[in-house]
This record gives C-alpha cells, structure tokens and sequence, in this order.
C-alpha cells in the first residue's frame, strides 16, 4: 500500500520521487524490511515505467495508460514489476494483491479491469523482462 500511495503521489502531483519516498516511509510503522521492499518497489517502477506503460497499452488499447485511472494503472505497473521484472513476487500473489488494492482503493469495476489486464500479461512476463533489461543496459 505505501508503494501505491507514493507512486500515485508522483503521478498526480509530480512530487520528486526521493522526497515522496522519504516522507512516505517516516510517516508509516512499517518494519525495515518492508520500507526497504517498498522503496525497491516504488524507485523499481519508476526506473522502468515507460517500459511498463507500453506493455499495459498493448494489452489494454481501448484504455490508454494516461487516461486510465491513476489509482488503476499504478496497481498495474506495481504487479507488473513484481511479477515480470523484479520476479521475487509469485504471479498469483501479485496479481491477488493487485485485486485486492483495486477493491480498496479503486472504482467498482476496478478489480476486474486489474484483473484481466494482468492476467493478459503474464504469458509475455518474460519479454517484459527482457524489454526492460536492455533499457537498463542501454542507459
């Protein structure tokens, strides 16, 4: 949940990301762990967010990423990190969290929306992956 609050903070108001992150990881109780995992999450998404919203649009064409609901495609890109590029996040756990936000946090037909454009994506997971490594590679 922090991930997704300072990803929609970056997005909506266009904060500076290491600000977000460090006023975002002082205000909450969280153990170290978990600040480290978030910070990972959110720098990880932000690295590669381009990368991302290619991915996103293809699979989701009569959605364009930047008329998406901000809330919907920062829990797109935060899956889709987890699962294709970071990798340590099981597929199904990803996706479930993702739902799960969704229903918390977005619109009634967010969760299906989440759910379907994700599960699009996981047979390609790896060309995500590989698209992203040679971005990294050519920077």
């Amino acid at each position: 949940m922090l991930a997704l609050q300072a990803l929609y903070e970056i997005d909506s108001v266009g904060h500076l990301p290491g600000i977000v992150i460090q006023e975002r990881l002082a205000a909450n109780t969280l153990p170290d762990s978990s600040n480290e995992f978030a910070r990972e999450v959110i720098v990880g998404v932000l690295g590669c967010q381009e990368i991302l919203d290619r991915f996103i649009h293809q699979y989701a064409p009569e959605w364009p990423v930047d008329q998406m609901a901000l809330v919907d495609r920062n829990i797109l890109r935060i899956a889709l990190f987890e699962f294709a590029v970071d990798g340590e996040t099981p597929v199904k756990v990803a996706i479930n969290e993702a739902v799960e936000l969704a229903k918390l946090f977005g619109s009634d037909s967010s969760p299906r929306f989440i759910n379907g454009v994700l599960g699009a994506l996981v047979p390609i997971r790896e060309r995500i992956c590989s698209a992203v490594a040679v971005a990294r590679q050519n920077t």
